[in-house]
């Protein structure tokens, strides 16, 4: 088509983004209902490769980030474009932008897709894996600190299974990175660093040392994740814990695999949000869930 028949969205540049970015990218994401924090943006921009489009009058309409872990694997995350600005093919851009990036330096391209986006998805590369689900629910169920018996009982847990759990924090750090590269295979202790120092977060530890549970301040709600555990009965001991230690709107995101789990949260009064699929790019091998890994940092971090 002829110059003059070009859309604006798409001939207008792609940048990288700033620490002065993070106010317009967290009105995206707001905008659109998700959970992210301004810490979090600051993580995209400053630990990973951000990408946004901006319109004539200089206002952020579009983004789309690239954080590479320790390791083959990096997450793309915060597909996001201003509604007066979608299906102009922006997104399709900074998609491309962000896989050439992770792939420039070796790295694998992987996210995590609601169903709707994962269609779109799997027409650009992107061959999907397991399932995981958004739980939505309350904290304040029982007592903080160990876990909660009776609730364990309740959900049919033998006492043999229930564990003991102690609040954790940046003290934990290396056990609690140690914990994550194992069950997960990255190397991400730069941002456990960051969930724990924020001021709003909680985390607990098992007595054992072999898992633990963040709970860190969202939008929209807590947002409970990373949670790592030698096995499911000790994973609803730590999640016991954590719900017991929160007040107010709660968000997890869960493999489907967890059925235990999910029935326990069930149980409690969740409801299940919206599914996503976890999706690598290229061809590579598929990615099944973690054994130790039953709740994710959330689908813009894995």
């Amino acid at each position: 088509m002829a110059p003059s028949d070009v859309a604006p969205e798409m001939s207008c540049e792609l940048a990288p983004l700033t620490r002065a970015d993070v106010a317009g990218g967290l009105a995206l994401s707001v905008a659109a209902g998700w959970n992210q924090t301004g810490d979090d943006w600051a993580l995209f921009i400053e630990r990973g490769h951000a990408f946004g489009a901006r319109d004539a009058g200089g206002r952020l309409i579009a983004t789309a980030a690239a954080l590479p872990y320790g390791g083959d694997l990096g997450w793309i995350s915060m597909v996001l474009v201003a509604p007066d600005h979608r299906h102009r093919g922006l997104a399709t851009r900074l998609m491309a932008r962000c896989v050439d990036t992770l792939q420039g330096a070796g790295i694998r391209p992987v996210l995590d897709a609601t169903p709707e986006g994962a269609q779109v998805y799997r027409r650009i590369g992107f061959e999907p894996g397991f399932g995981l689900e958004r739980w939505e629910g309350e904290g304040g169920a029982g007592s903080d600190g160990d876990a909660n018996i009776e609730a364990a009982a309740a959900e049919g847990v033998q006492h043999r299974d229930i564990q003991a759990v102690h609040a954790a924090g940046l003290r934990n750090l290396d056990a609690i990175t140690a914990l994550d590269a194992a069950a997960t295979g990255l190397v991400r202790g730069w941002l456990l660093q960051s969930f724990l120092s924020r001021p709003q977060t909680r985390a607990w530890i098992s007595e054992a040392d072999d898992g633990f549970v963040i709970a860190r301040a969202g939008h929209r709600a807590m947002q409970i994740g990373p949670l790592v555990a030698h096995d499911e009965p000790r994973a609803l001991s730590l999640l016991r814990a954590a719900l017991a230690g929160l007040r107010g709107p709660v968000f997890m995101d869960v493999p489907t695999r967890w059925s235990a789990l999910a029935a326990s949260l069930s149980q409690r009064g969740f409801r299940r949000q919206r599914p996503f699929v976890r999706m690598t790019f290229g061809g590579a091998q598929t990615l099944s869930a973690p054994d130790r890994l039953f709740v994710l940092a959330g689908p813009e971090f894995g």
